[in-house]
């Protein structure tokens, strides 16, 4: 039986409210919203989801797990990621890169990628 990717964890200071920013984002639905994890999907029934779970230490360093995406329109969705509370990153991505690196509220990194109508 192979195996399914049912959801991404992520540690959280505060799950509820980085869920609810990373719903917002996606434009995915909030699944469960528990004191102990707070899940969203793109629907209710489709995965994957990202789930995000209370941990008391706050982030302290670079990611070693990141997500990727990939716009129509990179600039535009940088743009509104940023107007939404995104911050931009600075990993080692050099001035060539071609995606741009941002964080969440949180501090996670994640990248928008070039647009698909570059590629």
């Amino acid at each position: 039986m192979p195996l399914e990717w049912e959801q991404t964890v992520v540690d959280s200071r505060d799950p509820a409210a980085l869920g609810r920013w990373w719903a917002q984002a996606l434009a995915w639905v909030v699944v469960n919203d528990a004191p102990d994890e707070f899940e969203i999907r793109p629907e209710p029934d489709r995965l994957p989801g990202l789930i995000f779970v209370p941990v008391p230490e706050p982030k302290l360093s670079k990611n070693r797990l990141h997500l990727d995406f990939r716009p129509d329109d990179q600039a535009a969705e940088v743009q509104r990621l940023l107007e939404h509370g995104a911050r931009p990153a600075d990993v080692g991505q050099g001035e060539d890169a071609t995606w741009m690196v941002l964080t969440d509220p949180e501090g996670n990194e994640f990248c928008v990628l070039s647009s698909r109508r570059q590629r």
